[in-house]
C-alpha cells in the first residue's frame, strides 16, 4: 500500500505562512504541518490547528532562529550575544563538535518547545527540525527519547529519495548550483540518517520509511509533485513542503525562502495534486499512520 504524507513546515513563523498551509490542506495535498514554537505566529497557527483536526500537526523543532523558550542564561554557546539562536544549523553543529553545547541544555529547550505546543492544546503527531538540525549527532538520539517520552509517535527522518531532479535541472537554469548544493546537503543528511533511524528504532520512535524534498526546496512545482507522486513506492513516505504567502513578518524573518513559498503554494494548494494522487493509488496520511502502523 502507497500512502503519503505531504508537510508543510513553518506553521506559526508567518501569518502569510499560516494562511497558506491551511489554503493547501483545504484544497489540495498537505496533509500535515509542523508547527514553530517560538514562531512570530504561533498563537494564530496554534488555534487554527485546534480548529482543523483533520490537519496533523507536529512539532518544528527550531534550535537555529529567533529566540528560545527555555530562556538564553540557560543555554550557553547555543545562542549569540543578543540571546537569540545561531541562525543556522551549521553554526549550531560547529559549536557542537567543539564540545560546547550542553545536551542538557538543549533537552532543556526541547522539551520546552514540546510542552509549549501541549499547554496550547495541542498533542504533536511527530518532530522535525527547522534546517533539519533535529538530525545532528547526538541531537537526534534526544529529539527521539523525548519523543518517546511525550507519546509523539513519529520523528521525521531526512532521509532523502529524488524524484524528478534533471526536469529540476532544466527547469531552472539560473539556480543550477543551489539545487546541487541542496543535492548534496540531501545526501549529507541520508548518511546521518543511518545512524539515526537506527536510534529512532531504539528510542521506539517511528519514521516514515521514504522521504522527499530537500533537493527541490524552494523549487517545488507542479511538475515536480507529480513526479514525487509517481515515485512513491509501497509504504509510507513524506513530502516535505514550504507554501507560504509573502507578508511584512516573513519579510523580516532570516529565511532565503520568501517569494519561492508561493510557487510551492501553487503546487500544493491544487486539487490537480490530490486527484493524481487518488488515480496512483496513493492514500493521503498525517504521521498518526506510523502509530497504526
Amino acid at each position: 500500500m502507497k500512502r503519503l504524507i505531504v508537510n508543510a513546515d513553518d506553521f506559526g513563523m508567518a501569518p502569510g505562512v499560516n494562511r497558506a498551509i491551511l489554503e493547501a490542506h483545504r484544497t489540495g495535498i498537505v496533509t500535515s504541518t509542523s508547527l514553530m514554537a517560538n514562531g512570530a505566529a504561533f498563537d494564530e497557527a496554534a488555534a487554527a490547528a485546534r480548529a482543523t483536526p483533520s490537519l496533523g500537526v507536529g512539532l518544528h523543532l527550531n534550535l537555529t532562529q529567533g529566540r528560545p523558550l527555555s530562556g538564553a542564561l540557560s543555554l550557553g554557546a547555543m545562542v549569540g550575544a543578543d540571546g537569540g539562536f545561531l541562525g543556522n544549523a551549521e553554526r549550531l553543529y560547529f559549536q557542537m563538535v567543539a564540545g560546547r553545547v550542553s545536551m542538557q541544555a538543549a533537552e532543556r529547550e526541547i522539551r520546552a518547545q514540546i510542552e509549549c505546543l501541549q499547554d496550547a492544546g495541542i498533542q504533536p503527531t511527530h518532530v522535525d527540525g527547522h534546517q533539519h538540525a533535529h538530525m545532528w549527532p547526538p541531537l537526534f538520539e534526544l529529539v527521539a527519547r523525548l519523543a518517546t517520552e511525550y507519546g509523539v509517535p513519529g520523528v521525521r527522518v531526512s532521509r532523502e529519495r529524488r524524484a524528478g531532479f534533471r526536469a529540476l535541472w532544466r527547469r531552472n537554469s539560473g539556480f543550477r548550483s543551489k539545487i546541487v548544493a541542496q543535492a548534496g546537503v540531501g545526501l549529507g543528511l541520508a548518511f546521518l540518517s543511518v545512524a539515526s533511524h537506527a536510534a529512532f528504532r531504539e528510542a521506539g520512535a517511528a519514521a516514515p520509511d521514504f522521504f522527499y524534498g530537500v533537493t527541490a526546496t524552494g523549487y517545488l512545482d507542479r511538475a515536480v509533485l507529480e513526479s514525487v507522486l509517481r515515485d512513491v513506492p509501497d509504504g509510507i513516505s513524506e513530502l516535505m513542503c514550504h507554501p507560504g504567502y509573502v507578508d511584512a513578518t516573513l519579510e523580516r524573518v532570516e529565511t532565503r525562502l520568501v517569494r519561492q513559498r508561493e510557487m510551492e503554494l501553487e503546487a500544493v494548494a491544487s486539487p490537480a495534486g490530490r486527484d493524481l494522487a487518488a488515480r496512483l493509488g496513493i492514500e493521503l496520511v498525517t504521521y498518526r499512520a506510523l502509530a497504526a502502523a
